[in-house]
């Protein structure tokens, strides 16, 4: 079942504070109770309205990051996030409100990490598919790529982490197998064979759904699963030469 057809009402059972409460109360005439911005989600449904949410704000944010709102990245959040268009007016009234109002992207960032606390995996997806939005039409530009490392940043995500997301979106061809699997090309097979392993448990599609990733948008982390699997090939292949 789509998150989509539900997706409001699912907002509006649902207590926010901070940015997302005002952002939305502002046109569902303050249905939302306004209660702390720490209030934690509970249950798969409620974590995947958040994290649909996460995505069109910050996508809207992110379109205006180079100060320039392209019709593919429109197109690319619609078809990224699966949304039928029979419910793309009430999404499009989000994404609109989010892109014009003065509030920038980081209260948001700071919101979205407090309630995904310890999910760092749902995290890393919201900045995978952030990358896929901004590479959209063609062309990541320094703006767009200096507000997703610092949406990272602000995730708590380390340095390692946001360069294997970035890196894995390279074809398997082009990619750095050492920074896919947030290693050293000097660490010894073994070490690098336990950090495959425990990339491969913590991206697999299942365990994702399970914490909150909507369906709609799994596809993203199987390719970030065929990146890590790409990249321990390369590096077998590498260290047996």
């Amino acid at each position: 079942m789509s998150i989509w057809g539900s997706l409001l009402g699912g907002v509006i059972g649902f207590s926010f504070g901070g940015p997302f409460g005002a952002l939305l109360g502002s046109f569902l005439g303050g249905k939302i109770s306004r209660l702390s911005s720490s209030k934690r989600i509970s249950g798969q449904q409620n974590a995947q309205e958040v994290f649909a949410l996460s995505l069109i704000i910050l996508s809207a944010k992110l379109s205006k990051a180079d100060r320039h709102v392209s019709k593919e990245e429109l197109i690319a959040v619609k078809d990224k996030l699966q949304i039928p268009d029979s419910e793309i007016d009430q999404v499009a009234q989000i994404f609109n409100k989010a892109k014009d109002e003065s509030t920038g992207y980081e209260p948001y960032a700071k919101q979205i990490a407090e309630i995904f606390k310890g999910n760092i995996n749902v995290l890393e997806e919201v900045i995978n598919i952030l990358f896929y939005i901004a590479e959209a039409d063609g062309h990541v530009s320094s703006d767009e790529e200096d507000m997703i490392a610092n949406i990272a940043y602000i995730f708590g995500l380390s340095q390692k982490q946001y360069q294997s997301i970035k890196e894995s979106r390279k074809s398997s061809d082009k990619l750095n197998p050492y920074i896919v699997l947030e290693s050293q090309p000097t660490d010894d097979l073994q070490i690098i064979r336990k950090k495959y392993i425990k990339l491969s448990k913590e991206h697999h599609p299942d365990l994702l759904m399970s914490k909150g990733v909507p369906v709609e948008v799994i596809n993203e982390s199987k390719n970030k699963m065929r990146a890590i699997n790409a990249a321990w090939d390369q590096v077998q292949k590498l260290k047996s030469d």
